[in-house]
């Protein structure tokens, strides 16, 4: 960690998502080794072509396979600064795993998110225990760059920045950075520590870190541009979008966002005993999230209301299948009308059953909405352009804005994808910065 940064703010030891195991346990060293030697080491593989990151799965694979724990990491790392944590939280299943020619041949496909996992695990703790730094930065070639929120996206760009001899500045106005891999992820996934413990391997490459530093309050776009050679700006999204229906404002009804934080990071944060029902609104991926969380904590009943088809949902197949393993229910084509309340207590969610064009009252205790987050408000820098969802627009290729010192990526940029597609932009970003500065990577 580099002078003027601010430690990532510790976590209380009581948080409920303490309570979660984890769904994809890490594999034994005899699990990692026999399941690397399935691996086929295609020639063209199509498990590359689906990854967002590019990285040469099978070159990694095959150093498992061989006992180069840290040359395997390598591989990982250089393409992908934050592959500890995606490897996690990706899903592998609609991406390098679902790509996999076992699955054309009939077989088991190789656990690609295991395995990378086992790797950067592996090789990090080597590195925590005194062993030699996966990564030595070139020396500083005194360009500087400023990073607006500690996201995935930020981090890695600083990261991949810091290894070419940049210095990189992120501002974040929380106190814990990482973004939502530290406070949105399912805990049965990434519990926060080790999200926050990717985010200190990052900063001690050269990263500093100013948290609690909200931008239009303690700094300015005009300064940072200023001071520094170039802005990336890993905004991410703003807070969940609300249905907005009467009784919808008040205890008992919660953003999805909210309460998964809570979960993830609030000390001492409980569901009260008399709470063992929920209706969850929506159908994306964090409703399915959210709904299994709340049953894998031990209440009875756990619903997804839909207005919609199980068909045309957006959340993925196999994470509902997760979710129904704990007995979440899907309710499909109803409309949320109202929050039926007994003073300030929840008893219902009056909805229109578009099927049969009548309203229906389902009893529960909680109803979380999940329909969506707001997209950030506040202006930008002349040239730094919004399209009409409200995403920041930037060049495929460099991430670059309409303004030529402004970068963008992650969430801001895309309405809200997986972390992989987040750490891909980060990467693209610096890789332009350095190529318009005529600077070598430094990622040997």
């Amino acid at each position: 960690m580099t002078a003027g940064s601010r430690p990532p703010a510790s976590l209380p030891a009581d948080r409920l998502e303490q309570q979660f195991v984890d769904a994809k346990p890490a594999l034994t060293d005899s699990e990692a080794l026999i399941e690397a030697n399935r691996c086929l080491f295609c020639h063209d593989a199509p498990c590359i072509t689906a990854c967002p990151t590019g990285i040469d799965i099978p070159a990694f694979i095959k150093k498992i396979a061989t006992g180069n724990i840290r040359g395997s990491a390598k591989t990982i790392f250089s393409v992908n600064m934050t592959g500890a944590t995606t490897a996690r939280v990706c899903p592998v299943e609609e991406l390098c795993v679902g790509a996999c020619v076992y699955i054309h041949l009939n077989a088991k496909p190789i656990q690609i998110g295991k395995l990378q996992r086992y790797a950067t695990s592996k090789a990090l703790e080597r590195e925590a225990r005194g062993g030699p730094p996966l990564f030595t930065p070139l020396p500083d070639t005194g360009k500087k760059v400023a990073l607006i929120g500690a996201g995935p996206a930020s981090l890695a760009c600083a990261a991949h920045l810091a290894l070419a001899g940049v210095t990189p500045v992120i501002y974040e106005k929380s106190e814990h950075p990482g973004g939502l891999n530290t406070t949105g992820i399912a805990p049965y996934k990434l519990k926060a520590e080790d999200s926050l413990r990717e985010v200190e391997w990052i900063l001690s490459h050269g990263v500093t870190l100013k948290t609690g530093v909200e931008l239009g309050r303690d700094i300015e776009f005009a300064q940072l541009l200023d001071e520094c050679d170039a802005l990336f700006l890993g905004l991410g999204l703003g807070g969940d979008t609300r249905l907005d229906i009467p009784g919808s404002d008040g205890p008992g009804v919660w953003g999805a966002t909210e309460l998964i934080r809570a979960i993830k990071n609030s000390g001492g944060f409980t569901i009260p005993d008399d709470v063992s029902s929920a209706l969850v609104v929506g159908a994306g991926n964090t409703a399915i999230d959210i709904a299994r969380e709340l049953a894998m904590l031990g209440l009875p009943d756990v619903d997804l209301v839909y207005r919609r088809t199980e068909e045309e949902m957006s959340g993925y197949a196999h994470e509902l299948e997760g979710a129904r393993s704990y007995g979440v229910r899907l309710i499909e084509q109803v409309q949320p009308l109202e929050v039926i309340r007994n003073g300030d207590r929840v008893e219902a969610l009056k909805v229109l059953d578009l099927i049969n064009n009548e309203e229906v009252e389902l009893p529960c205790d909680w109803v979380v909405e999940a329909i969506g987050q707001r997209k950030f408000s506040f202006s930008l820098p002349d040239g730094v352009n919004r399209d009409d969802k409200g995403r920041i627009e930037v060049d495929e290729a460099t991430r670059r804005t309409g303004h030529p010192d402004v970068y963008a990526g992650g969430d801001c940029i895309n309405g809200g994808k997986e972390v992989v597609h987040a750490a891909a932009d980060g990467r693209e970003a610096a890789f332009a910065m350095l190529r318009g500065w005529d600077l070598p990577r430094g990622n040997s």
